[in-house]
């Protein structure tokens, strides 16, 4: 094996006891999942808007972004419930590149991952102590989950991973609701057998221990478009696509059918003020519709502080490093709109 061998990581639980999360925090997260438990399974009739960073990439930024989303969730908690993306590892098609915050705590150094493990703890921990979100997290990484699996409210899985077996059973033992996202190449058939993985009770190895999970009834899809055979971007919010992941889901059996809309990715062909236009086409699909207004039961924004995106060390504050998003300004009137919407 080719491998060096740098040092022991600590197990989740001495993380835990060196960083702990109060009572206080433990009980508001605990509200917080059954709120997002009952509107997914439709005992609450608001709508989920999961926003924020394309990734993490400091924490000072991600911070002011939170306190302002806050203040914004205040006035629209009727309608909406906001969970905020903090994705803190990024996938990387080529493998190199800036991996998140989990790798590169500061993106002016080397990669340290025992730093980045503790600073993505202590940043959901004051999320949570300072703005009582708890937040949305990429599981790119399945053995790192148990990291954050007290602080987490929801979590993805992303476009390059839906297909591998160790996250759908991983992810059928997770207390939080699971996205499963269409794969880059569109095959929403691959989706939809991730969802009945995770949805499943299942045995397997983790963190070198055999596991029994009882199934994740809260797992479901996330549409973010797809690629072809020539790497050019298709979406799958329109009406027709909604349509048809009703009809699978009448088909599969599935508990709690439900879909998360992702405006950005290959639904907006990575130009990101399509992602206003593309929310708005989808509160219209669920206006002509009663059977796609339950099933469609959230979406999905990137935003930051300022629009669009730099080079990694480019110094602007609260602009993103990876994908372009919305900056705050035209976030919070998508936002107030969406209430109206709903």
């Amino acid at each position: 094996m080719q491998m060096e061998f740098i040092r022991r990581m600590p197990q989740p639980q001495e993380l835990m006891r060196d960083y702990p999360v109060s009572p206080e925090l433990k009980q508001r997260k605990a509200d917080r999942d059954r709120e997002i438990r009952e509107i997914l399974t439709g005992k609450d009739d608001r709508f989920l808007l999961i926003v924020g960073p394309c990734s993490a990439d400091r924490e000072d930024a991600v911070l002011d972004y939170m306190h302002r989303l806050a203040e914004l969730a205040g006035q629209v908690q009727e309608r909406l419930m906001i969970i905020p993306r903090v994705y803190t590892n990024k996938p990387r098609t080529r493998g190199v590149g800036y991996k998140g915050m989990l790798h590169q705590p500061d993106v002016h150094r080397e990669e340290d991952l025992l730093a980045g493990i503790i600073a993505i703890r202590q940043m959901h921990t004051r999320i949570l102590r300072e703005t009582r979100f708890s937040c949305a997290d990429e599981m790119l990484y399945p053995s790192n989950y148990s990291y954050l699996s007290d602080l987490l409210g929801y979590v993805a899985v992303g476009a390059r991973s839906v297909e591998n077996q160790e996250h759908r059973l991983v992810a059928s033992g997770l207390g939080v609701p699971v996205g499963m996202k269409n794969p880059s190449a569109g095959d929403i058939s691959v989706m939809m057998n991730s969802i009945a993985a995770a949805q499943s009770p299942q045995e397997f190895i983790f963190r070198t221990w055999e596991v029994h999970t009882p199934g994740n009834p809260l797992a479901h899809a996330i549409l973010r478009g797809y690629v072809d055979n020539f790497g050019r971007s298709h979406a799958n919010y329109h009406y027709e696509n909604l349509r048809e992941l009703l009809a699978l889901y009448g088909e599969s059996g599935l508990a709690n059918p439900a879909v998360i809309v992702d405006a950005n990715h290959n639904n907006s062909g990575k130009q990101y003020l399509e992602q206003i236009r593309i929310c708005k086409d989808v509160m219209h699909s669920r206006s002509l519709d009663g059977e796609i207004r339950k099933l469609v039961r959230g979406l999905m924004v990137e935003s930051y502080l300022e629009d669009g995106c730099q080079e990694v060390g480019g110094g602007v504050y609260g602009k993103s490093i990876t994908d372009p998003c919305l900056g705050w300004e035209k976030t919070r009137e998508l936002v107030l709109k969406l209430a109206d919407l709903v």
